[in-house]
């Protein structure tokens, strides 16, 4: 009876009695193989959704099932363990550790706090924007959470606001949506973007001009997507930041100038940074940078952070999790899964030439619902390659077509779909369930009011006319 007291509970048990179902009258198309990764998927995402089990425990049970049932091999199962995104949430937090120790956050945040600690809406907004205005020159969105999270906390400390508190968690999560959400429309900025970039040109020969992608997405899904998130987190977490504090070194004097630790690790953050920008010309991944610049830390009498804060400050479990999302991923698209329930939607969705306007949302509701089962960069992966006979049933241009992925895998309903987010808020020490007070009212008001007018807007662009 507790069982079905608990809503949680009973929707696993609901999933559980489908999944069975799916093995014992198995629907048309599905391999064997896809067979038992849809059950793997459902259960999984489920236990994700509902958080009844530690994100850790959800992660490990998923690599025991992958492997137990020889869905994938341990190559695909584990990828997440040598995915850049994990590497780079390492070194994130061992920058996040230096950052802390050395007082740079604080003096930084003192910086920025001169502007905005005047009003809680300004913290919030400005923090918005600030992190918006970094997917122009900062290539990865887990980068820059890196970079902004401290700030922000420290920050967040300058202001009065305690661990635990609404005001804290709502500059953390201005931070993390910040550094994520409104920069899928500037092309560079973040993985999925570069997934259709990459899956355009190798599959169809487009290529995207940066001038004319910015056009199309940015002032829907980046200026007035950020405006709204600004005004979520203002309105369901209200606080209001005391007088600001003194800025204290880590020994706990007045912070008079700074200090040399602080001037080296800004040194090291600058490089970084610099070869963050560049990447486009040397072709290092970001993750390896933040690799490199955290080796650099944790050099014994070289480094800023000590084996024992090192000890101290490592997450493992939420590597772990991490880690399984990652994993997840890859076995949905690797078994072709993916592939199959795309299929299935295309039937289901009423596409046909000269409705422009169903066309356009249910092809943006395609790429949403695929990105529940891929996450967020396994959309373009998975979509890409029907592209050419989707504009065949809608009319549309091929890169109309591929245009609509944007739409979809901008719009994040559950925390596990984004590796930033879970990264932003995990590194600011928040539960991730703050996240579903944003992500189901935005993804709510971006179906319901964001769709028709980006639908407008690309209208009034010419972008259905050329179609024609």
């Amino acid at each position: 009876m507790a069982l079905l007291r608990s809503p949680a509970h009973l929707f696993m048990l609901l999933l559980a009695a489908l999944s069975a179902g799916l093995l014992l009258l198995p629907p048309a198309g599905f391999t064997p193989l896809q067979l038992q990764t849809l059950v793997i998927v459902i259960l999984t995402l489920g236990l994700l959704v509902t958080n009844v089990l530690p994100g850790y425990m959800i992660a490990l049970l998923f690599f025991l099932a992958c492997i137990l049932l020889d869905v994938a091999p341990p190559a695909d199962v584990f990828s997440g363990f040598y995915s850049g995104a994990l590497w780079l949430i390492v070194a994130g937090m061992v920058i996040g550790m230096a950052i802390k120790s050395t007082g740079l956050g604080g003096r930084l945040a003192a910086l920025l706090g001169r502007h905005l600690e005047h009003s809680y809406a300004w913290l919030v907004g400005g923090l918005m924007l600030t992190c918006t205005l970094l997917g122009f020159i900062m290539p990865s969105s887990i980068g820059r959470a890196v970079m902004m999270v401290p700030i922000a906390l420290a920050l967040a400390d300058r202001c009065g606001f305690e661990p635990g508190s609404r005001g804290r968690t709502g500059l953390a999560m201005a931070v993390a949506f910040g550094c994520h959400v409104p920069t899928f429309a500037i092309l560079p900025s973040n993985i999925p973007n570069m997934v259709l970039i990459g899956a355009a040109d190798t599959i169809h020969d487009l290529h995207f001009s940066y001038t004319e992608y910015l056009l199309l997405h940015f002032p829907i899904l980046g200026i007035l997507k950020a405006v709204l998130i600004s005004l979520l987190i203002i309105r369901l977490f209200p606080a209001q930041p005391t007088a600001p504090v003194a800025v204290s070194t880590p020994g706990g004097t007045a912070d008079t100038g700074s200090t040399p630790e602080q001037l080296r690790l800004g040194v090291i953050l600058l490089g970084a940074l610099g070869f963050w920008l560049t990447d486009s010309l040397h072709g290092v991944s970001p993750a390896w940078v933040g690799l490199a610049a955290a080796c650099i830390l944790l050099l014994p009498r070289v480094g800023l952070v000590d084996s024992a804060r090192f000890s101290a400050g490592m997450d493992f479990t939420m590597l772990l999790f991490l880690a399984g999302i990652l994993g997840l991923g890859r076995i949905v698209s690797g078994t072709g899964l993916g592939s199959v329930l795309a299929g299935y939607l295309e039937h289901w969705l009423p596409l046909a030439p000269g409705q422009d306007f169903v066309n356009f949302v249910s092809l943006s509701l395609m790429s949403f619902v695929a990105a529940l089962f891929t996450t967020l960069p396994g959309v373009p992966a998975v979509m890409t390659p029907m592209a050419q006979d989707l504009a065949v049933q809608t009319g549309f241009t091929l890169e109309t077509v591929l245009m609509t992925q944007v739409i979809g895998f901008s719009t994040i309903l559950f925390p596990y779909q984004s590796g930033p987010l879970l990264v932003g808020m995990q590194l600011a020490k928040e539960p991730l369930h703050h996240l579903l007070r944003i992500t189901v009212p935005l993804t709510l008001i971006t179906l319901l009011v964001l769709l028709p007018l980006d639908y407008l807007w690309w209208m009034l662009l010419g972008r259905f006319a050329a179609a024609g």
